[in-house]
């Protein structure tokens, strides 16, 4: 008899075949059934402790499961795979996070029947391709076109996004911040097209005390800085002539050692001098232009704040490049970076008023009143950081709907109302594909259940009755507009009840959520314990140790 070969190393682990797709299968469903219950406006918050011993509180998908920290290697992928999915539909499309990742574990749930079946992982996913287009097709059929500048729908549409969502409570507010922040920013593209870049011109600034309802979007920029003098420049300035620069106006230093020797005395004051009037100089071509306000991104030196001041002019210095950048779009001004090179045309004349204020214990300065700014802030007031934390990431969400309904404007069907009408379509149609492929894409249409089903169960309503119901009322194809209430679980008509959801969101979902499906079905080989090779030499030099107040009491003491 031959002796066994062993090809791979002792220590390493190695599982293959169905195994590994069940392995997988259930790490997805504990996931998702982690996720599950944050569906929907009825949904739970998870709190979460971090390894600093910080809290967070959510109930928004892609926050869960960035925080959580897994052992299974199938859940890490999974995870990953499913952070990864989660954090594409974030930034794709910005919602939907918790649907594709209860709808992937689901389709990998159905899945597992054909596994034990002997099936192929490849038929299963030739199956579920040819679903994923026939869902969009369906999708296509239903979608319905939105008026982007009828505020009253739009806000409708913002809002049920967000309704299930902590700040649901608060309903039309965090809404309205959303629409205004996300048209003031908006640039037409020309031929019909608006590009809306929320992460560059939108900033969110998060200001714990006062009340939520104080929140409001500034027709500018707000600023955690105060002026250089406070004593000597203007704290108010009525439509201020700004100058945006991005340069030191400061006396350069020398490289990192520069000597210069100096033989008689009256040379030290010569290059005194010398540093002096550079800095005037510069000062003296920033000042020809008249402006009210200079902001530069680098350092500015006590004396040219001294001519600055004495000229009337207020200064800030050392702001953020970001910021800077939002303030050239809000008041119309260009970033400058040499002092010579200033033209009028560089001077932001568009800003209404510029004024420090004094929130909390800290200085802001707000520049506002922008005539068409494109770039804003929204000041977010709450009582708490948790709180603030929480209603930001829903802004995020909500800002993005906007930005998607603005970038398409076509609405589909929410309360799962979109995915029992694919489901049904998919059901009707298995009938007429033929061969093997016929169950696992009749499988998928039944995952697409998963959503009505999760909403259901989180109103707390009789789960079989309801999805019996809504199958019935879906079977024949007519009314695809009949969903689940999430807040009562009573079956009504989503357009009547302005339940929506953005087109591009749901396609997102379905096609992030079936591929995920099909990558992790193909997976059939897990082979765990692979050392990273440690470099030759002598060994990794070990980390210092830090000691902690507990360490410090026990140690021995130092006989005198």
């Amino acid at each position: 008899m031959q002796a066994p070969v062993l090809v791979l190393k002792d220590s390493l682990k190695r599982e293959s075949g169905s195994k590994v797709h069940h392995a997988n299968i259930q790490a997805s469903k504990a996931v998702a059934d982690i996720i599950r219950t944050t569906l929907g406006p009825r949904s739970m918050l998870k709190m979460l402790l971090d390894a600093g011993g910080g809290i967070v509180v959510t109930n928004d998908g892609n926050c869960i499961l960035r925080e959580l920290d897994l052992a299974h290697p199938a859940a890490k992928i999974l995870t990953w795979s499913m952070i990864e999915l989660s954090r594409t539909q974030d930034e794709e499309v910005g919602d939907g996070t918790t649907s594709v990742i209860v709808l992937a574990g689901e389709m990998l749930h159905v899945a597992e029947a054909f596994i034990d079946k002997k099936y192929h992982p490849t038929v299963i996913c030739r199956a579920y391709n040819k679903a994923l287009e026939d869902a969009i097709a369906v999708l296509d059929n239903i979608a319905a076109p939105v008026d982007v500048n009828d505020r009253v729908a739009m806000l409708g549409l913002v809002k049920s996004c967000i309704g299930t969502k902590f700040t649901g409570q608060f309903g039309n507010l965090i809404a309205d911040l959303a629409l205004d922040a996300t048209t003031t920013v908006g640039v037409d593209l020309g031929q019909g097209l608006r590009e809306v870049d929320i992460k560059k011109y939108i900033k969110v600034e998060k200001v714990p005390g006062g009340q939520l309802e104080d929140s409001k979007v500034l027709k500018g920029v707000m600023i955690n800085k105060d002026v250089v003098a406070p004593g000597k420049m203007r704290r108010k300035i009525i439509n201020p002539r700004i100058i945006l620069l991005d340069c030191p106006l400061e006396y350069k230093k020398g490289e990192n050692q520069t000597n210069a020797e100096l033989i008689r005395e009256e040379d030290w004051g010569v290059l005194l001098k010398m540093e002096e009037e550079y800095i005037e100089n510069l000062c003296m071509q920033i000042l020809k232009f008249k402006p009210d306000l200079v902001i530069t991104e680098k350092g500015l030196s006590d004396l040219a704040c001294h001519y600055f001041s004495k000229a009337g002019v207020s200064a800030i210095r050392r702001l953020r490049k970001t910021d800077n950048n939002r303030i050239a779009k809000a008041c119309g001004a260009v970033v400058v970076n040499r002092p010579d090179e200033l033209q009028e045309s560089d001077v932001g004349t568009r800003a209404g008023i510029f004024e420090v204020k004094k929130i909390g214990d800290e200085f802001f300065a707000f520049i506002d009143e922008c005539k068409d700014p494109k770039a804003c802030t929204v000041l977010l007031r709450g009582a708490s950081k948790d709180l603030l934390n929480e209603v930001e990431r829903n802004l995020q969400d909500a800002m993005s709907v906007a930005r998607n309904i603005i970038k398409n404007p076509k609405l589909v069907p929410g309360g799962g109302a979109t995915e029992l009408t694919v489901s049904a379509a998919l059901k009707q149609k298995s009938s007429s594909i033929e061969g093997i492929e016929k169950w696992p894409y009749e499988a998928a249409a039944i995952a697409f259940e998963a959503i009505p089903r999760t909403l259901a169960q989180n109103c707390g309503v009789n789960v079989i009755r309801t999805m019996t119901a809504l199958q019935g009322k879906h079977a024949n194809g007519e009314n695809a507009w009949i969903g689940i209430d999430g807040s009562t679980g009573a079956i009504a008509d989503m357009q009547e009840r302005k339940i929506w959801d953005a087109y591009n969101v749901k396609a997102q979902t379905f096609k992030t959520a079936i591929e995920a499906a099909c990558m992790l079905l193909r997976i059939d080989d897990i082979v765990s314990g692979i050392k990273k090779k440690q470099p030759p030499g002598p060994s990794a030099p070990s980390k210092p140790t830090i000691e902690n107040e507990d360490d410090a009491d026990n140690e021995q003491m130092i006989p005198e």
